[in-house]
């Protein structure tokens, strides 16, 4: 005899395991990067991106990953040319880096958009410890940037 109640436990498992699964994001490594049209250097060459640009990885081969940008663009990139060390891109024209992780605490300093801000930690309350290049250590709202 079928046990449903068991079928029905399994069934809810592998559910929750598929949307448990965590979104992986790289970053650009070298000065400057090509992103193809196809997983082959003969592919169609669509951008050049710089250093620390941040995407979400979609399809990891042997030597290249295809990754999504914030805008939701497909490309695929190099494996050579990208990092797993974590990076976040400003969205907002300008945005205010903390002090501490909240929204009253004293402004750090500010970056405009576009500026990629190394991600330290990400403490899952909406608020990301950051460094800037510069080396100014701060703390940004997640719904600023992109790449966490």
């Amino acid at each position: 005899m079928f046990n449903f109640s068991r079928f029905g436990f399994l069934a809810a498992l592998l559910a929750l395991s598929g949307a448990a699964h965590a979104v992986e994001f790289i970053s650009v490594s070298s000065a400057h990067a090509t992103l193809y049209d196809a997983p082959s250097a003969k592919g169609k060459k669509l951008f050049v991106v710089n250093r620390y640009m941040p995407f979400e990885v979609v399809v990891n081969l042997d030597l290249w990953v295809k990754v999504r940008d914030r805008t939701g663009g497909l490309y695929w990139i190099e494996k050579r040319d990208i990092s797993f060390k974590r990076y976040v891109f400003a969205v907002a024209p300008l945005i205010e880096v903390r002090k501490q992780p909240e929204f009253a605490a004293p402004r750090a300093y500010q970056v405009r958009q576009q500026v990629a801000l190394e991600l330290l930690e990400d403490s899952g309350t909406g608020w990301l410890k950051v460094r800037h290049q510069d080396g100014d250590i701060g703390y940004v709202s997640s719904k600023d940037v992109w790449g966490s």
